[in-house]
């Protein structure tokens, strides 16, 4: 029985252990360039386009790094804490929503609690307000 002759890539282009990607994503890739493949075969075409939207998709998950760049040095704990807030800020629809749901515990012990208002000073402490978050 013959075996498929691959075509000749770019190893490099392969070369997924240094990004986010797992093995439920690379099984997602793998079917989504089967379902796209003519005759049942995965050309080089099709590695390419997936590879870019892979990288795009990577890109947009690394967005709260971009941001954390222009940061001075902090405590990994920070880091990690911040990162958590921009996600959350950028999952919600106001800042408000956001604040309730990052303060969800402590606001209940709170007369007046004012969410909102308790984020945007943990966002300035960084540099960073809702508006340069949300884009």
């Amino acid at each position: 029985m013959n075996s498929p002759v691959m075509p000749k890539c770019n190893k490099r282009k392969f070369a997924l252990t240094k990004k986010r990607g797992n093995f439920r994503e690379l099984s997602a890739s793998i079917a989504r360039m089967a379902t796209f493949a003519e005759n049942g075969r995965i050309n080089q075409q099709l590695v390419e386009e997936e590879i870019t939207r892979l990288k795009q998709h990577w890109r947009s998950e690394g967005q709260p790094s971009l941001l954390l760049n222009n940061l001075p040095e902090i405590d990994l704990f920070d880091l990690q804490q911040l990162e958590t807030v921009i996600k959350v800020c950028r999952e919600s629809s106001s800042l408000s929503a956001a604040g309730r749901k990052l303060f969800a515990v402590s606001r209940q012990q709170k007369k007046q609690p004012n969410d909102a208002d308790r984020l945007r000073k943990y966002l300035a402490r960084f540099g960073l307000d809702w508006e340069n978050i949300r884009h």
